[in-house]
């Protein structure tokens, strides 16, 4: 079977378990990108099966369904008071996921600013980036991957927790400016520690493209000063808990009186 960039396969050998989709062949590779998930893998033309020959609208049906899940406990009514929710800086490594994630900001109709960085260039460009777009949350993402067997190494947390450590001395506060960090099987724990309100992935899993905008635009729609409920907010993503984690955090919109 021929194969093309841009086709949608899965891996015969992990049993088909994720959607890909080519981004570069070499010889008899084929180098992938999850997708849904924040995922990328190599893989023989062997082993590939084809679900269809390019991207199709309805292999994002998750996206609606994770943006209807997102906003169906919010209760704003819009007859008599007025929202400012908080602002959005969400910074990507990977532009296709982060267009789907911008989709679904303007689909919630919350602020949001989207930048495409490599997740080794964050670390040296976020403060300026803050600076500049004085956001109330801001999300590092991109791809990243849990090496077991090889001493238990990672893709890209490294470049996560510097980028992280550095928004913090930028921003000590956790209130003022809520962090989101992490991609796929990034280490939760340290990031964590460097001061992240929310990271991914305590069980080391794979986690949507959307996840992490589902965490940051509930906390921008949730009234100021007031603590989020951590459970049903992680419970939003696709992954819930496995995929997502954090501290009890603030929301940031305010709520004003008359409309």
């Amino acid at each position: 079977m021929k194969f093309m960039i841009g086709d949608v396969v899965t891996r015969k050998s992990h049993n088909n378990d994720i959607l890909f989709k080519i981004i570069e062949i070499d010889n008899d590779i084929a180098y992938l990108k999850g997708l849904d998930v924040r995922l990328v893998a190599d893989s023989t033309l062997t082993d590939l099966v084809k679900v269809v020959d390019k991207e199709d609208d309805n292999l994002y049906q998750d996206d609606s369904v994770l943006t209807k899940r997102a906003i169906s406990n919010l209760n704003l009514d819009r007859s008599e008071y007025f929202y400012l929710p908080g602002k959005i800086l969400h910074i990507d490594a990977d532009n296709d996921y982060l267009q789907r994630c911008i989709k679904f900001y303007s689909d919630i109709k919350v602020e949001a600013y989207g930048i495409n960085m490599k997740e080794e260039e964050v670390s040296h460009e976020i403060v300026n980036t803050l600076s500049l777009y004085k956001p109330n949350i801001v999300v590092i993402t991109g791809h990243d991957a849990y090496f077991k067997n090889k001493n238990n190494e990672y893709q890209n947390s490294e470049h996560f927790i510097e980028a992280v450590q550095k928004a913090r001395e930028y921003e000590a506060s956790q209130d003022k400016l809520i962090i989101i960090a992490g991609a796929c099987q990034s280490n939760y724990e340290e990031l964590i520690k460097a001061g992240a309100n929310f990271a991914s992935s305590p069980k080391r899993v794979n986690i949507h493209a959307l996840d992490p905008a589902i965490v940051a635009s509930s906390i921008a729609l949730a009234p100021k000063n007031k603590e989020i409920d951590l459970i049903p907010l992680l419970e939003k993503t696709k992954y819930g808990t496995d995929g997502m984690g954090g501290i009890i955090t603030n929301g940031t919109m305010y709520v004003g009186f008359p409309r």
